[in-house]
């Protein structure tokens, strides 16, 4: 069976579309998605319909959560002072990006699982215990494993760093999905995982920054000056 994952969309429909069309050239047989599908990006709601029409089953992300969880970047600010700012954007946002959604997709955000078990393979978003937090990619083998083995299977697929990976790890193999917008590593291009009989592939895909960029500055979103900064550069920057 093939299986392919794709996460952090981040409202970004030019990448999303052009990752769609580079799924119908590998043709997998299960098509999920790992969160973070719609902060940050010009086209929210266009994106939630369109997984929803799609059927992928999937996952919650961080930035999911806290459109109708905002009392988790409170807690979060709270336990971790220095990040007092980008929460802070996050929030404004969040508040914006709630507005596009409307209360019904919120509703189908919010019933997204935390775990998806599909064959050997098992889906998290950041961490199984928490939505925030997860390892980079330069993490131990050590944390790795203390993370991600008691899932309880052969294969582990998270997001939520932005940088895609894949390192076998004490008998498992531990991979990460990359992001299909705002890539960290300097590649401007999107990213997902593409799984061959739990062999993991990344794949990266060529699209069109620029137009994504004017869809940007046209939407109103508040702090997308920041984002297209990622956006252009392929790498994160304090707002």
């Amino acid at each position: 069976m093939r299986m392919a994952v794709v996460s952090d969309i981040h409202g970004n429909r030019t990448a999303f579309e052009a990752v769609l069309a580079d799924l119908r050239l590998t043709s997998p047989d299960l098509i999920l998605h790992g969160g973070d599908l719609v902060a940050s990006g010009a086209s929210p709601a266009e994106i939630v319909d369109r997984i929803r029409d799609l059927g992928w089953p999937g996952v919650v992300g961080n930035t999911d959560e806290m459109l109708w969880a905002p009392q988790s970047l409170t807690d979060l600010a709270n336990q971790s002072p220095k990040l007092q700012p980008l929460l802070a954007t996050f929030q404004e946002m969040a508040t914006a990006t709630r507005e596009a959604l409307g209360e019904e997709r919120l509703t189908w955000l919010r019933g997204l699982p935390r775990i998806q078990v599909h064959g050997s393979m098992a889906l998290v978003h950041a961490s199984p215990e928490n939505l925030w937090r997860a390892p980079l990619h330069s993490a131990s083998d050590a944390e790795l494993g203390s993370v991600y083995a008691p899932l309880g299977q052969p294969v582990a697929v998270y997001a939520h760093i932005h940088r895609s990976y894949i390192r076998s790890v004490s008998g498992m193999t531990v991979a990460n999905t990359g992001s299909v917008s705002l890539s960290y590593d300097g590649d401007r291009r999107a990213a997902y995982l593409l799984l061959d009989e739990d062999r993991p592939t990344i794949r990266r895909v060529e699209y069109d920054v620029d137009k994504e960029l004017e869809a940007l500055s046209s939407c109103g979103l508040p702090h997308s000056d920041w984002v297209a900064k990622i956006l252009d550069n392929g790498c994160f920057q304090m707002p």
